[in-house]
């Protein structure tokens, strides 16, 4: 929810072109969409270390380091583009002339939307393809939540560039699998909590 909040509050503020809009007068918004990336990054740690303290014992190496190695570079590249926009917001605030002059902005913007929506949606479609391989071998959550991932992966991959708010199908999967296994964990019984097993008294 944290990241949707994130892209949303972006893409009503920073324009294609500089003289769209005055981004100085939305640099509060810009700037906490930004403060907002590093919690959705925490969060998405989160993420991985209850999906990988749920394998337990049948965690499969292969799909287990594709599965650690895209989420963290997916986390990398979130927090590249969040520095390069928080940078390139700060100049045109302190220098706006300079930026519209020289022509920064629409480099910066270019490298900010490359760091994302190109290599960090790879990495986010490459962990959903391996994040839905322990899911069907796990079986922790449903088959279709699996199934969907692989979908979704695939439009990761192949869409990026085509529709603008394709990059909000990652977080959207990530939270209905959060909720998943939220509702195992539930259903449970007291005999789990935590993902630990109770001893009994």
């Amino acid at each position: 929810m944290l990241l949707i909040s994130s892209y949303l509050l972006v893409w009503v503020s920073i324009p294609a072109n500089l003289e769209e809009v005055d981004v100085i007068k939305h640099s509060k918004t810009i700037s906490l969409a930004l403060n907002l990336l590093p919690f959705a990054g925490i969060a998405f740690l989160w993420f991985i270390a209850v999906v990988r303290n749920r394998l337990e014992m049948i965690e499969d190496r292969f799909f287990a380091t594709i599965f650690l190695g895209s989420g963290l570079l997916y986390i990398a590249m979130v927090f590249t583009s969040a520095a390069l926009a928080g940078g390139l917001i700060g100049v045109i605030s302190n220098a706006p002339d300079i930026i519209s002059r020289a022509g920064p902005y629409a480099v910066g913007r270019a490298q900010i939307y490359q760091t994302m929506n190109v290599y960090g949606m790879k990495m986010a479609g490459v962990f959903m393809f391996s994040t839905s391989t322990i899911l069907l071998r796990t079986e922790i959550v449903s088959r279709w939540d699996a199934f969907l991932g692989y979908a979704l992966g695939a439009v990761l991959l192949l869409s990026i560039g085509i529709i603008r708010w394709i990059p909000l199908v990652f977080p959207i999967w990530v939270f209905s699998i959060s909720v998943a296994i939220l509702l195992e964990n539930a259903s449970s019984g007291p005999e789990r909590t935590g993902d630990l097993e109770v001893m009994p008294k």
